[in-house]
């Protein structure tokens, strides 16, 4: 959640962060206009306490004089009336401030680019130079028919759209993946974890993805239970409001889950294939650090997912979002795109983002510093997500006649 006495001190400074990151006006205009509601109701509320202050005092003296206290005692028992409803009204007024401000994104840092969509990404660097085919390359469903690795159909029967079954060598790819990619986090110093793939709703609101994002999400009826869109909500939720020790900081986390996504909005778009699943496997980084060390932390982490993609031997681009690209709970991010020759374009195959303390502040999660408890900073980003990372290797390592080599890294592991 933002930091809401910054906004209301800040107003048009916070503002102007904000519609950088394609925030409406008019959803500014209601922050304003409930900030100076709630104001007016805690500027009332303490005027009748000021009041029955003043009367208390006033009632000690008239006891101790003898005079007729009954008007007097009218009054204070009028007033207690009042300041009970205006109690309601301050919290009422707070509850629809906070309200609002959940559906409201993290500042953008002051180093994001300016832009409206990923058109105005910044691409910082090109890794690896993408292979010259001499025959035209297919893309990763041809040869999924091929070789009889990835089953869209039965996925579908078993299912429905945007389901798939991976068969024979492609399963075990799969697998050798998730394997290959937590031992290299774990030797970058990422405990590996192993968390439910169901969470609460107050798990989702910590990591921002409710109440905003709520028809994404696969809820199951009759509980308070979610099926996790990404291992970065019980990650981070690990320390849910609790205070750590500066000592403990930073706590490195990594972990493999499937994640689950409707994928509202997104009708239309890789309708075809294995790029926009309702289930995809994923291996994720979560740190949760001081702010201090959070610069120096997203950048091994970005160093990290493309270090993956090298040994693999997969050409990639590293971008920097723009600020109305960026996701919702992020203040800054940097994507890794991976070259897939069948469609000779680069596609987004792990994303990296600081958060600040915008999810910490949500979630309490803090530290004591000192005598003080101070919000942490967190950080998420996928190493990688797997299911795009086999339609890499599957696209970058075919051979003319369909068939796929495995990458060297990767053998071991089959």
């Amino acid at each position: 959640m933002i930091d809401l006495k910054y906004l209301q001190k800040n107003f048009d400074e916070a503002s102007a962060k904000l519609i950088k990151k394609g925030v409406n006006k008019e959803i500014l205009e209601n922050l304003k206009e409930l900030f100076a509601t709630l104001k007016s109701a805690n500027s009332t509320l303490e005027e009748a306490k000021a009041e029955q202050n003043k009367m208390s005092k006033l009632f000690g003296e008239y006891m101790r004089e003898k005079k007729d206290i009954t008007q007097l005692k009218e009054k204070v028992n009028a007033n207690k009336e009042e300041i009970v409803a205006l109690q309601a009204t301050a919290r009422e007024a707070q509850e629809a401030l906070e309200r609002v401000s959940l559906a409201i994104p993290n500042f953008p840092d002051d180093s994001v680019p300016e832009g409206a969509n990923e058109e105005d990404n910044v691409e910082l660097k090109k890794v690896l130079e993408p292979r010259k085919f001499e025959f035209e390359p297919k893309e990763h469903w041809e040869l999924a028919q091929i070789n009889g690795w990835i089953d869209f159909e039965r996925g579908v029967k078993l299912a429905k759209s945007r389901f798939s079954v991976l068969r024979g060598e492609a399963a075990r790819l799969e697998r050798a993946l998730i394997n290959f990619f937590l031992d290299v986090n774990r030797q970058r110093g990422f405990e590996e974890v192993c968390v439910p793939f169901l969470n609460n709703s107050a798990m989702l609101q910590g990591t921002g993805q409710l109440p905003k994002f709520e028809d994404d999400l696969f809820k199951i009826d009759g509980e308070d239970l979610y099926l996790i869109p990404t291992a970065e909500v019980p990650l981070t939720n690990l320390y849910h409001d609790e205070i750590l020790t500066q000592k403990e900081l930073p706590i490195l986390l990594t972990g493999y889950t499937p994640c689950f996504r409707k994928e509202a909005g997104s009708a239309g778009r890789d309708t075809r294939g294995m790029i926009r699943q309702h289930q995809f496997d994923k291996v994720e980084m979560v740190a949760i650090a001081t702010p201090q060390q959070s610069e120096d932390i997203f950048n091994m982490m970005v160093e990290n997912a493309s270090d993956i993609l090298t040994q693999l031997g997969l050409p990639h681009r590293v971008i920097e979002l723009c600020g109305g690209d960026l996701g919702f709970s992020a203040a800054t991010t940097i994507d890794l795109e991976v070259w897939l020759p069948g469609q000779d374009k680069y596609r987004e195959i792990s994303s990296i983002s600081n958060t600040r303390d915008f999810q910490a502040r949500r979630a309490k999660i803090r530290y004591k510093d000192g005598k003080k408890n101070v919000l942490v900073h967190t950080l998420n980003g996928s190493a990688l997500a797997v299911g795009r990372t086999l339609v890499a290797i599957m696209e970058n390592y075919q051979n003319e006649d369909g068939t796929i080599e495995i990458p060297e890294v990767l053998k071991k592991y089959m």
